[in-house]
C-alpha cells in the first residue's frame, strides 16, 4: 500500500514527489481540509490537487469526511489523513537514554520504549538498538506489514548511504569507527526499509516537522555541545560529504593526543556531551566543597556523571547550580558563534542538556547577547526542545514520513 523500497535522501525530488509531499503535509497539518483550501495553501491549481487527492483516497492514504461550511453552492467535502494506513518506527540516542517509538501517519505515538543508554559508543550499541526495535514490533500489536519504514538516528558522521559511522571522540582521544552497514543490519534482521540519519539532523527536522511554525526556514538544533543540526531554507544542510554540524576541531597528528591540549583548540576543540559539567563538579569537590553530587555518586568522585549533577540540581545543590550555569555560559558562546555565522531564526537546545532548566537557558541567552552581533542576537529565539528526549526518535520519524509522502 505504501513504499516498500529503499528510502532515499540527499536527492532532488521529482515534480510528482514534490507535489505529493506538499499536499500530504498540508493535509497532515490542517486536515480535515477542503481541496480548495489545499490549493490555496500549496498554490497548486485545483484540478491538480483533486487528481492527487483522489489518488490518495484510492490508496486509503486519505479519507473523505464531513462537509465544510458553504459560501454558496454545494458544500465542499473535507479530506484528512488516514493515520492507520501505515506506521513508522523511530529509534534515537540521547545523552542518557535510547528511545524507540512507533507512530501512525499523524505522528501519534502508538508504542514507546525508553532505556538507559550505555556510555560507550561501539558496535554492541547497534545490537541494543535492534533489540529495541524488535521489542516495539513485538509488543505494539501493529500489523508488521503496515510498517512503512524505520528510522535510526545516531550520533557521529554517517556516510551518504548509511553504510558506516564514525563517532568523533573528545579532543585528544581517538575516533570510534563502525565499519559495518547499519542500514543492512536493521533490514536483514527486521525486513523493514531502514533510513539512517545523524541525531542532530533528525532532531532539527523533527522540531520543524512536529512543532514549529511552517514559515520557519532557518534554524539550528544544538545537540548538547557536541554537534548541531542545521536547517537552511527549510531543508537539512548536510554539507558535501554529510559531515556538516560537527562542532569543534581536532588534529589527526598524534602529537596532539597527549594531555597537553594545544591552546589554539582549547575553545574550538570537541567537547564532552555534558559540556564538561561532570569534570567541573569533580574539580570543585576535590577542593573540599561539599555537594549532594558526591552523595549521589556513592562517595566516589570517579563515578560522578551528568546524571548525578542533574539530580543534585533538582535538589537545589549549590555546586550543581554553579556547574550548570557555567555549562550554559560555555554553550552560549558556542551558539553565539553559530548565530553570527548562520543568522538563524531559532536555536533549539536538546539532546538531554535542556533538562538543566531555566538557570541553564538563561545563562545561554545572556552569553549569546554578549557575544553575537546585535542584529542576530536580538532576532534569534533560543528555546528548549519541545519534545525532550523523544526529539531524536520523532525527528527521524519525520524524515521517513517525508519519504513515505513523497513516494505516495
Amino acid at each position: 500500500m505504501l513504499i516498500k523500497q529503499t528510502l532515499l535522501k540527499d536527492r532532488t525530488l521529482t515534480d510528482k514527489e514534490r507535489k505529493n509531499l506538499a499536499i500530504l503535509e498540508v493535509i497532515r497539518k490542517n486536515g480535515p481540509i477542503s481541496r480548495t483550501d489545499i490549493s490555496k495553501i500549496t498554490e497548486f491549481n485545483i484540478v491538480t490537487v483533486s487528481n492527487y487527492v483522489n489518488h490518495y483516497i484510492k490508496k486509503s492514504l486519505v479519507v473523505e469526511g464531513e462537509l465544510d461550511e458553504s459560501t454558496g453552492g454545494r458544500k465542499p467535502v473535507l479530506v484528512e489523513l488516514n493515520p492507520k494506513s501505515a506506521y513508522i518506527i523511530g529509534i534515537g540516542l540521547n545523552m542518557l537514554s535510547m528511545v524507540g517509538v512507533l507512530v501512525d501517519l499523524e505522528t501519534n505515538v502508538i508504542y514507546e520504549v525508553k532505556k538507559e543508554r550505555k556510555p560507550e559508543n561501539s558496535e554492541s550499541m547497534m545490537e541494543e538498538l535492534i533489540l529495541l526495535a524488535e521489542e516495539i514490533i513485538e509488543k505494539s500489536d501493529v500489523d508488521k506489514d503496515k510498517i512503512a519504514g524505520l528510522g535510526v538516528a545516531i550520533p557521529g558522521i554517517i556516510d551518504e548511504r548509511g553504510r558506516t559511522i564514525r563517532w568523533p571522540g573528545a579532543l585528544g582521544t581517538k575516533d570510534v569507527s563502525i565499519c559495518i552497514s547499519i542500514k543492512d543490519l536493521f533490514e536483514k534482521r527486521l525486513n523493514i526499509p531502514t533510513f539512517v540519519e545523524n541525531d542532530a539532523n533528525a532532531a532539527v527536522l523533527g522540531e520543524k516537522w512536529l512543532g514549529l511554525d511552517r514559515d520557519v526556514k532557518h534554524m539550528v538544533y544544538m545537540f548538547s555541545g557536541v554537534g548541531c543540526g542545521i536547517m537552511i531554507n527549510g531543508e537539512i544542510f548536510r554539507g558535501a560529504t554529510g559531515a556538516a554540524g560537527e562542532l569543534g576541531i581536532a588534529s589527526q597528528n598524534p602529537k596532539y593526543t597527549s594531555e597537553e591540549t594545544p591552546s589554539a583548540a582549547s575553545q574550538l576543540g570537541r567537547w564532552e556531551m555534558d559540556l564538561g559539567m561532570a569534570n567541573a563538579a569533580r574539580e570543585i569537590i576535590s577542593k573540599g566543597k561539599s555537594s549532594r553530587i558526591l552523595d549521589l555518586a556513592g562517595g566516589d568522585p570517579d563515578k560522578i556523571s551528568v546524571k548525578e549533577v542533574l539530580q543534585a540540581f533538582k535538589e537545589n545543590d549549590p555546586v550543581a547550580q554553579e556547574v550548570i550555569q557555567e555549562g550554559g555560559r560555555n554553550l552560549g558562546r558556542k551558539i553565539a558563534f553559530l548565530v553570527n555565522l548562520l543568522n538563524p531564526e531559532i536555536v533549539v537546545i536538546g539532546g538531554g542538556i535542556e533538562d538543566c532548566g531555566g538557570i541553564f537557558m538563561e545563562a545561554v541567552k545572556q552569553e549569546v547577547k554578549e557575544w553575537a552581533v546585535e542584529e542576530s542576537a536580538n532576532y534569534v529565539k533560543i528555546i528548549p526542545s519541545a519534545f525532550g528526549e523523544n526529539s531524536v526518535a520523532l525527528g527521524v520519524v519525520g524524515i521517513v514520513a517525508r519519504e513515505v509522502f513523497a513516494q505516495a
